[in-house]
């Protein structure tokens, strides 16, 4: 397993040229797609998410790994897709209506993919109909609400509520975050989470959907 382990050290440095040759090498040595992706890519990114949410690297590093991560998925993508490969799970990420900002929501979309997840990013001002629409044509289990004006904060708790109007609250998980949100925010509307920032975010979804 050393060119899995080597595999992983060169996704957590960015190094993209290095993983899709290590990502090649590994498949001529006959291990699987799905090993590889497991033990080498998906290893490779968890760590990266550890480092960021204890502070150890920041945005850019997170960045770099994530495009060196692609490299090799570029690679085993067609191989995947013939086997039949399902994601670990269906998350919606979105800002929520009125507000704009997505640094925070791609940095947690671009970590959920990582470690295995299938994200439907809806981008930006979305509204709580667009989110509970979402949830059901994908069958996801959970949606990631952003938000980073106060004046916005209102459509996460309209968003759970329209939730629990079509019967989905429970079954479909919430979580919440961004720089206005707080725990007690969370508790207060009854989202199942609160990430305050994108690395707590990947552990709490792993949480939520019993995977951790």
């Amino acid at each position: 397993m050393d060119t899995l382990k080597a595999l992983s050290e060169n996704l957590r440095k960015g190094d993209g040229l290095k993983v899709k040759e290590l990502t090649q090498a590994a498949l001529r040595d006959g291990i699987s797609a799905q090993t590889i992706i497991d033990k080498g890519l998906f290893a490779g990114m968890a760590e990266v998410g550890r480092l960021f949410k204890e502070e150890e690297i920041y945005v850019p590093e997170v960045l770099m790994a994530a495009k060196a991560m692609q490299a090799g998925v570029d690679v085993l993508e067609p191989l995947l897709a013939s086997a039949g490969n399902k994601p670990m799970g269906k998350i919606i990420l979105g800002t929520v209506k009125g507000d704009v900002h997505n640094l925070g929501r791609n940095l947690v979309g671009i970590m959920l993919k990582g470690i295995g997840f299938k994200v439907i990013d809806l981008g930006e001002n979305v509204s709580p109909e667009k989110f509970v629409d979402a949830a059901i044509s994908e069958k996801a289990q959970l949606i990631g609400m952003s938000a980073l004006l106060t004046t916005t904060m209102p459509y996460m708790k309209a968003t759970i509520e329209a939730l629990q109007k079509a019967g989905l609250k429970g079954k479909v998980k919430t979580m919440i975050g961004g720089a206005c949100v707080t725990q007690r925010y969370a508790d207060e509307i009854g989202a199942d989470a609160y990430g305050e920032n994108a690395g707590v975010a990947v552990d709490k979804a792993n949480k939520l959907l019993g995977l951790k």
